[in-house]
């Protein structure tokens, strides 16, 4: 948003006034997270301005330990796995909903939302109770399983949104041609859903990437993801590697709001385009 030629100097004022404003309350919100990236160069052994020197000696210690490698692969398994079948499940759920109406409706939405909602300690012991009846604690599986559902309300939410400007006659006009449901959510419904979609697969990767609580409940040492690596390392011996481990994931959560934001200007130039 730009000033109107027309505007008056009071108004000019308070145009860059109220920026100036904004930018410093975003420059104290993401502070204490830039904080970290200088640390992460440090050439000390400990987490201390100023800095001693400069060294890339913590980055390779992560590359070459066998701990945080461990825990990286262990994340880079289950949180596409988890980002999979949240996508699969969220997409079905909200086309159903968005669809369908009957009793009960807003009961269902609001449990499909419950993780979103409810304390993750809650969620993580509920879990645990669980898990452990049908088996599926300390394993890929239960831990997959787990951040599944924590993925899922944001992939809902997502989608739904994205369908509330869809125009459901071209379903129909698919299924007077002849086509039949399947084929008619492939190649008309997901193709103008996909941003919305996407945009919850990338909630629900961030999420399950960056999920400690229900891992400590629900995975064994072998599966020691990468949060459960950083907080043991923060309990029991803190050093720059964990500044490290968090500027690769500051990069990597940057990377994710720029693809979200690429995927909402493209689901906007497909609304324009409709």
């Amino acid at each position: 948003m730009s000033l109107p030629p027309y505007a008056s100097p009071v108004e000019k004022v308070w145009f860059w006034v109220f920026r100036l404003f904004c930018g410093l309350i975003l420059l104290f919100l993401i502070a204490p997270v830039l904080v970290i990236v200088p640390l992460s160069f440090s050439s000390g052994s400990f987490l201390t301005y100023p800095l001693p020197g400069f060294s890339l000696r913590w980055y390779e210690a992560i590359f070459t330990s066998s701990a945080w490698m461990g825990a990286l692969k262990n994340s880079l398994i289950v949180a596409p796995l988890a980002t999979l079948l949240a996508m699969i499940f969220g997409t079905l759920a909200a086309v159903g909903l968005n669809r369908a109406e009957f009793p009960g409706k807003g009961l269902i939405v609001a449990l499909l939302i419950s993780p979103m909602v409810v304390p993750l300690v809650i969620v993580a012991v509920g879990m645990y109770f669980f898990f452990a009846q049908v088996g599926l604690l300390n394993s890929y599986t239960g831990l997959v399983l787990a951040h599944t559902v924590l993925g899922v309300p944001f992939v809902v939410i997502t989608v739904n949104a994205t369908l509330q400007g869809f125009d459901f006659n071209q379903v129909r006009a698919g299924a007077s041609l002849g086509a039949n449901p399947m084929r008619v959510f492939f190649t008309i419904v997901l193709p103008q859903i996909v941003p919305g979609v996407a945009s919850g697969g990338l909630f629900a990767f961030a999420t399950s990437f960056d999920e400690v609580v229900v891992a400590l409940f629900i995975a064994s040492p072998t599966e020691r993801t990468l949060p459960i690596q950083m907080f043991s390392g923060i309990r029991e011996n803190i050093s720059p590697a964990i500044a490290a481990m968090a500027t690769i994931l500051i990069l990597i959560s940057t990377l994710l709001l720029v693809t979200m934001e690429l995927l909402r200007r493209r689901s906007e130039r497909l609304k324009g385009n409709a």
